[in-house]
């Protein structure tokens, strides 16, 4: 069963069943290891202390594909001030994702994700899937499809303003 179908399917179970969102603004995000592309361990817990922007793509979704060069621009316009911006690709195959990224090169890790890490997060229903943490990895803000640029970056910087202080 290929992450499509997958996502159908969970799609569906929710929609029969009831939804168990385990991942819930307000709760802390179920922390993670996988390897990023420059094949170093990436654990979301070590970045407890940032303010990070965890966002679920895949390379066939054109909503995620037009926010992945933003969020470079914000990685690499507030790193110094505590935003890390970390990629979970929802693909398939890891060889077209590497293509993609070679192609379309970004400013912060990316990892593979599965369907076993997006039950951890509730299920990805749809992507683009976005979550803002706050500095002690609770989930302060859920962006679900084509998120708001403008609002998302606005709490992104008082995030920010709040850590500096």
């Amino acid at each position: 069963m290929n992450t499509r179908q997958v996502i159908a399917a969970a799609a569906l179970s929710i929609l029969l069943c009831g939804s168990t969102f385990a991942a819930k603004v307000g709760a802390e995000a179920p922390d993670f290891t996988r390897a990023d592309f420059a094949n170093k361990q990436l654990r979301l817990s070590d970045y407890r202390g940032k303010v990070v922007l965890l966002n679920f793509w895949a390379t066939w979704c054109p909503p995620c594909r037009e926010e992945m060069p933003v969020f470079s621009r914000w990685q690499r316009a507030h790193n110094a001030k505590g935003l890390q911006v970390i990629g979970v690709s929802m693909d398939d195959d890891v060889a077209s994702v590497k293509e993609f990224l070679t192609a379309h090169p970004v400013s912060y890790p990316v990892v593979m994700g599965d369907v076993k890490l997006a039950e951890t997060y509730g299920g990805v229903l749809g992507l683009p899937l976005s979550y803002l943490l706050d500095t002690q990895g609770r989930i302060v803000a859920r962006y679900q499809g084509e998120a708001d640029l403008a609002k998302m970056e606005a709490k992104i910087s008082e995030l920010l303003t709040q850590l500096r202080r």
